[in-house]
């Protein structure tokens, strides 16, 4: 059918591509193909992938291009092409890293057998093979994989139909008309910072230049990679192109600020004043926007929204990714749950079947680790993280935290021991209510236990943030319970990520 498809496309428009250029400073009013985790955020930014777990996206220009054209010995070459754009890494949790960014040529713009994790949602990586669909490849990445003989965790990188890179070079640019004076200034592509990236092949010498840049600076003088190739040898008269990006157990949002290319000539620049840019203010200023009754407010109305999942909607719904940046809020701070691409529906009679573990790291339930089977319990235990979060004002996981306040359920469960549970009650909150403060807190450490059974429903959670209830004690002895999600040296934070992976 795709076959099909292209072939009415070639007898409707010729076999001249009738647009050999375009400039998006933003991508609101971009015509895009977007699949899988990609989308575009309301202030035109391009989101390849967000920050949940084990997902991954491709985003398209929507038509075949015509890169290949007889020239005057009647021979088919590759023309000339450049591509301009503005990328920025963001992991969840940057000490631990995650995964990378690629443009790509590909031959079709609905690849099949794409992976996620370090396999950047390319199709067909397994190795060098005649039938892998996409051609060209240019990484930006932030791994280190002994598999596909990366040099470090911070390079970008040409790979032609596999993962093994034909030529890779630490992320760095220059400054200066002397190549020699400074080759030392590198660029962290998981900064966060936008970057700016130019794509070149030249047709006549046979070469692909790539440069980047901080953005707001010139292009530099000389490129990172140049890579001799002769792609007539490896693409088709015709290709799609796009970016593609995946993550696994490390979360990280992949973004595309700006995208500029042209065929027969160099890209038009991108003006960084017109494109979307990242949130400036910090997370610490922005909850100090919110008072505790505004918090409170905010549980409750999260609460509500998965007790009418759980328990009113004609079919019951598992959430599976539970998280504040998946609770949206209107003016009113009136609040409901977004973003539900990793949501399933049951009956209500009905047991939910087995899974692949899919989630955000620190709010994904024990039980579901262990079972790989999403149950309401899972969504009570994403809501207990929040209830932590929320009133302590930190993230479920911090890695620069010392090793006893490295997980935030184990800390707050520590401090409940000691009966100084109110310490972990987030600094800035100075208009609290100490009972009701407490209360949420112990909550969230009912709500995150390690046995579903031993924690509440949705229904009674409501009940006690309402006052309709009493809130029960918990369980003896729970800061020392044997069951717990992770069991691991707190000086070893990487093992987190094993035990989550296995």
């Amino acid at each position: 059918m795709e076959a099909f498809g292209f072939f009415l496309y070639l007898l409707l428009f010729g076999f001249a591509c009738s647009e050999t250029s375009f400039v998006y400073n933003g991508f609101h009013q971009a015509n895009l193909s977007l699949d899988g985790a990609s989308f575009v955020s309301s202030n035109g930014m391009l989101s390849i992938t967000n920050d949940s777990l084990r997902l991954l996206g491709h985003a398209f220009y929507p038509s075949p291009l015509q890169f290949k054209k007889n020239n005057a010995n009647n021979l088919s070459t590759v023309v000339t092409f450049s591509t301009n754009f503005v990328l920025s890494i963001i992991p969840k949790y940057p000490d631990l890293g995650g995964h990378g960014l690629a443009f790509i040529l590909t031959s079709t713009k609905e690849p099949k057998d794409c992976r996620a994790n370090q396999y950047l949602g390319l199709p067909n990586v397994t190795g060098k093979t005649e039938s892998s669909s996409w051609v060209l490849a240019v990484v930006f990445n932030i791994v280190q994989n002994p598999d596909f003989q990366d040099i470090n965790d911070n390079h970008v990188r040409i790979d032609i139909s596999s993962l093994i890179s034909n030529i890779s070079e630490p992320a760095a640019y220059y400054n200066s008309t002397r190549k020699e004076d400074n080759y030392n200034n590198s660029i962290i592509l998981k900064s966060g910072n936008p970057i700016q990236v130019w794509v070149d092949y030249k047709s006549q010498e046979m070469l692909i230049n790539v440069s980047i840049s901080p953005l707001g600076l010139p292009r530099p003088y000389w490129p990172l990679i140049s890579f001799p190739i002769d792609l007539s040898t490896v693409i088709d008269d015709y290709m799609y192109m796009g970016f593609s990006a995946s993550i696994g157990v490390l979360a990280a949002a992949h973004n595309v600020h700006g995208w500029s290319f042209r065929i027969g000539g160099r890209a038009q620049d991108l003006y960084p004043k017109e494109l979307p840019s990242l949130v400036t203010s910090s997370e610490e200023e922005q909850r100090k926007i919110l008072s505790w009754k505004q918090r409170y407010k905010i549980l409750i109305g999260v609460a509500q929204a998965l007790l009418y999942l759980h328990e009113e909607s004609e079919q019951r719904v598992v959430h599976r990714d539970v998280k504040p940046s998946n609770v949206l809020i209107d003016a009113n701070l009136n609040a409901r749950l977004g973003d539900f691409g990793l949501a399933r529906t049951y009956k209500h009679c009905i047991n939910p079947q087995t899974t692949h573990i899919v989630g955000t790291l620190g709010y994904i339930a024990p039980e579901f680790t262990r079972t790989g089977k999403a149950t309401t319990s899972t969504d009570v235990h994403g809501y207990g993280i929040l209830l932590l979060e929320v009133a302590c004002g930190r993230r479920p996981i911090e890695p620069k935290k010392n090793p006893e306040e490295l997980l935030l359920v184990d800390w707050v469960r520590e401090l409940h021991s000691q009966g100084e549970i109110i310490r972990a009650v987030d600094p800035i909150l100075d208009d609290c209510d100490p009972d009701e403060v407490e209360l949420v807190l112990v909550l969230g450490l009912l709500s995150s236990l390690s046995h579903p059974d031993h924690g509440p429903s949705m229904r009674r959670i409501l009940q006690i943030l309402l006052g309709d209830a009493s809130l029960p004690p918990l369980p003896p002895a729970i800061h020392l319970e044997e069951s717990r999600m992770m069991e691991f040296s707190s000086n070893s934070p990487m093992i987190l990520i094993l035990l989550v992976m296995a």
